[in-house]
Formats: C-alpha cells, sequence, structure tokens
C-alpha cells in the first residue's frame, strides 16, 4: 500500500507484506476479504454475500509466483554480470548507388524475457501492479516479512537523519478513558536502516523480516480500545518531527476446543406472574458456531406479546478495569467511573435480534431456540479477559420478553467466544 509523507518533499513510502512460505503451506497464513471493525453491517446478508476465496488455490498460486520471483532474481543477477547478452553479431553490408560498399550500423539485440518477467514482476512486488491482500497470521512463531520502497520524484534529493523500520504489537485506548498513556506496547522491535545521509535514486528499497516467538492478543478494533500489530517506517529528519507510516499486520488467535463445556441452565420470573426455565447447550462457542437451545414456560399469568433473543457485545475499557470486571460478575453495575479506583467506560452494542416467539403462551409450552453465529452482520472477535487490566471484550445473551402493556421483562447471560480457524 502507497503511502505518501505529508511535508516530506515528494517522498513517498510503499510497504508490501509478503507472507512465509512455510505460513502459507501449513495454513498458519491465510488470505481476508477485508479488515475486521467493531461496527455493524447495513447489509444483513453481509457474511453470506463475502467474496469466496479458494484458500488452497490460491496459497499454491502465491508459492509457485514467489517460487518465480526468486528463479527470475536470481537470473536478472547473472545477466547483470554479463558485458553483453550474447555473441557479437556480424555486420550486414550492402551497396549504395556509386558501387560502394557500405555497412549498416547493428541495432543491439533486446533483453531476454526472462529480464521483463522480472520487471513486472518487482513492479507488482513494490505496488505499482496489482492490489495487495489483505493476510491474517497466526499468534504462533510467523514471522513477518516484506519489502518497503521509498519512492522519490526524478531529479530530486532528500536529506535524513536516519531511517529504521518497527515492529510494534499495542494497545491504544482513548485518551477520553484513560488519563496515562493512551497506549501500551507489549512488543516493540526495531532495526536501523541508514545512517543520517541523502537520497538521491528515485526507488529505493528496504527488505525486512522480524522473527517473533508469539503474538499474545488478537487484533482488535473497537470503540475506545484497539489491539494492532504495525510494520512502522521512521525517516528521522533534522529541525523537525520524523515522517512516520504504519501497515497493519492482522493477527488471530486459534485455541483448542474446550475440554469442559457445560451447559446453561437458569430458572427465571415473577413471583406468582411468570416462572421460565431456558437451558442452553454450552457455554463456549466459536465464531461460526451456532447456539441451541429451549425455554421451558413452566408458569404464565400474565399476556406475552412477543419474545426475542439477543446477542450483545460489551466492551469496557479504562483504568481498574479488572476490579470493574470483578464487580460487572459479582452483579453490580458498571458505568463511568462505577467505584472500580478508575475512570471505566462501557459500550454496549447489540448485534442481532432473533425474535423466536409471537403470540401468548401457556403453561408447559417449550419454545425451541437455534441462532446461527455466522449469520450476524458483524466481526465476532473472542472473548478478552481482563488480564493485561486494561480492557474486557464480553458477549451475552439476552432474553426480551414483552407484555401487551409494552413492559420488557428480561434476563441476560455470558457465553465464551473462541476462534477455531484463521480467516
Amino acid at each position: 500500500m502507497v503511502f505518501g509523507l505529508g511535508g516530506g518533499g515528494g517522498l513517498t513510502v510503499d510497504i508490501n507484506i509478503h507472507p512465509p512460505h512455510d505460513g502459507i503451506a501449513n495454513g498458519q497464513v491465510v488470505p481476508i476479504d477485508h479488515p475486521p471493525s467493531w461496527k455493524l453491517n447495513k447489509n444483513v446478508y453481509h457474511n453470506s454475500k463475502k467474496k469466496c476465496i479458494d484458500y488452497k488455490n490460491h496459497n499454491q498460486q502465491l508459492l509457485m509466483q514467489q517460487m518465480q520471483m526468486q528463479q527470475q532474481q536470481q537470473q536478472m543477477q547473472q545477466q547483470q554480470q554479463q558485458p553483453m547478452y550474447g555473441q557479437p553479431q556480424q555486420q550486414q553490408m550492402m551497396y549504395g548507388n556509386n558501387g560502394q560498399m557500405m555497412m549498416m550500423p547493428q541495432q543491439p539485440p533486446p533483453p531476454p524475457p526472462q529480464m521483463n518477467m522480472n520487471m513486472n514482476m518487482n513492479m507488482n512486488m513494490f505496488g505499482g501492479g496489482s492490489s495487495q491482500v489483505l493476510y491474517a497470521y497466526s499468534g504462533q512463531c510467523q514471522d513477518v516479512q516484506g519489502m518497503a520502497n521509498l519512492i522519490l520524484q526524478p531529479g530530486k534529493r532528500y536529506d535524513h537523519n536516519g531511517i529504521k523500520i518497527q515492529f510494534l504489537g499495542r494497545i491504544d485506548m482513548s485518551h477520553a478513558i484513560y488519563e496515562g498513556r493512551p497506549h501500551y506496547d507489549f512488543i516493540s522491535l526495531t532495526k536501523e536502516i541508514y545512517p543520517p545521509g541523502t537520497l538521491y535514486q528515485p526507488q529505493t528499497p528496504i527488505p525486512f523480516h522480524f522473527r517473533t516467538d508469539t503474538k499474545p492478543y488478537e487484533t482488535y478494533h473497537g470503540r475506545n480500545v484497539s489491539v494492532r500489530y504495525l510494520l512502522r517506517v521512521i525517516i528521522e529528519r533534522k529541525f523537525l518531527p520524523p515522517l512516520t507510516k504504519d501497515e497493519e499486520v492482522i493477527v488471530h488467535i486459534c485455541k483448542p476446543e474446550p475440554t469442559y463445556n457445560e451447559a446453561i441452565k437458569m430458572e427465571v420470573g415473577i413471583e406468582e406472574c411468570l416462572h421460565i426455565e431456558f437451558t442452553y447447550t454450552k457455554r463456549f462457542y466459536h465464531l461460526n458456531d451456532y447456539i441451541q437451545g429451549k425455554i421451558h414456560f413452566l408458569l404464565v399469568r400474565i399476556k406475552i406479546k412477543y419474545m426475542e433473543l439477543a446477542v450483545i457485545r460489551r466492551e469496557t475499557s479504562g483504568e481498574g478495569v479488572a476490579v470493574a470486571a470483578m464487580a460487572s460478575a459479582n452483579g453490580n453495575p458498571v458505568g463511568v467511573g462505577g467505584g472500580s479506583g478508575g475512570s471505566v467506560v462501557t459500550e454496549t452494542q447489540t448485534l442481532t435480534r432473533f425474535e423466536i416467539m409471537d403470540g401468548a403462551p401457556v403453561k408447559g409450552e417449550v419454545i425451541p431456540v437455534k441462532l446461527f453465529l455466522g449469520g450476524i452482520a458483524a466481526d465476532l472477535t473472542p472473548t478478552f479477559d481482563a488480564g493485561l487490566n486494561r480492557f474486557t471484550v464480553k458477549y451475552y445473551l439476552n432474553l426480551v420478553l414483552v407484555d401487551e402493556e409494552d413492559r420488557r421483562y428480561f434476563k441476560q447471560q455470558e457465553i465464551i467466544l473462541w476462534r477455531k480457524d484463521i480467516g
């Protein structure tokens, strides 16, 4: 992706991330169709109309393309070392009008086709060809590598005080909810590329390769907090702040299926008016799973108009969020500065509503429930706990009953989401 550096004297930066061969082959790096977002898609069929990617064929084509690129680069280096493309050819003779013999000037032979192909591949690699594919990386020991290209207008020069590349794992917090540092870096790797000097070439390629053992957290883009992995090019300038441009690396954390996944069973109601027992088959769900259960009406003495099931995402962020999470688990409300020893902000987002009953039930009636998480027009994420004491992301099932007087009765139950596959 090409970025123009504002006030950079016509200098632009092109950052391309190339996934490793072994990561593509074993499925640890997978192409995705869009970056994650906390916003809801207005099209309810968003997930069903996603662009289908043949991961197996795509990975094979990418591997072959990268192997051909390496072979062509080696051939180009060998050909550049040779003074001529081939043996000199004999000059052709012709006779003029006066009978004198004349020599025709011999045109130099065209370069081999391999070299032209290599130039096209380099243009694609530097962003001059097709668009860049977005990849999701596994959090398990996947190196981040690629090419950064500094592009300068021909005939110009650019003075700098040093160029370096960083790989950062960062948690960004909104200034309104976090009075201290607005971000926290849990990964910080830096490579010095060039000492202070001057750029003259129209294109300056900079290959990079960062070895990372583990990436502990999944990429998350929320309302007030985000978890990002960044490749950052920094160009130091004299008497001016440095020029920086970022390219994000998407990371997905897969986990094994929980060994113990107990069912959820609760009884709620109003004394002598309503008694309901609802059951869900399990508590842990992967992101493409479905929620299945049943609702049993044991006592019904009020006229119910309809009943719906909603999936809610709740993001809690700020100082002392771990204390707020414990208070929420104990049933205490959480809000701005809700007694947690710091400023805590909670954003509640209803991802989907699913009507499961229309009309008044009778005593003893059982209503089945089945809701597919893959059909929600939003980017679901795994549940984030309060381990970093900075934010949590939790999901709830909200069962709502509405009577004929439009009074609402609801009960929430937390569910745990986890990622089964990358992408």
